[in-house]
């Protein structure tokens, strides 16, 4: 299984990582690249540095952000979690979808620091 974090506000991708209020955990199984899980939980509090460990000992293995920092980005790589950015505002399950079909569209990191 593949498990992505996609950090939520109001049930969709948020653009901002770091300050979103909940994470959409998904399990996927790679080969047939069906949703098997999703369990949404409440982020911690925002602290530079808590969110790559936090959810590598969930076992997140991808994120799919809207924006993320460099920084930030260097850290979830430490703890082996690849990280897609510029996805849309958009549910877990559509984009979850779209990056297996190779449709997700990326736009722009809207997070510069």
């Amino acid at each position: 299984m593949i498990k992505i974090a996609i950090p939520l506000a109001e049930g969709k991708l948020t653009m901002h990582f770091g300050h979103c209020s909940s994470f959409a955990l998904v399990d996927v199984d790679p080969q047939t690249k069906e949703i098997r899980t999703r369990e949404d939980v409440a982020a911690p509090p925002h602290q530079p540095g808590l969110l790559p460990p936090w959810l590598a000992e969930r076992g997140v293995t991808m994120i799919i952000a809207g924006g993320m920092g460099q920084r930030a980005r260097e850290l979830f790589t430490e703890q082996n979690i690849q990280v897609v950015v510029g996805a849309p505002a958009e549910i877990p399950e559509l984009l979850i979808k779209k990056y297996f079909a190779g449709t997700l569209q990326t736009g722009d990191n809207v997070c510069d620091h």
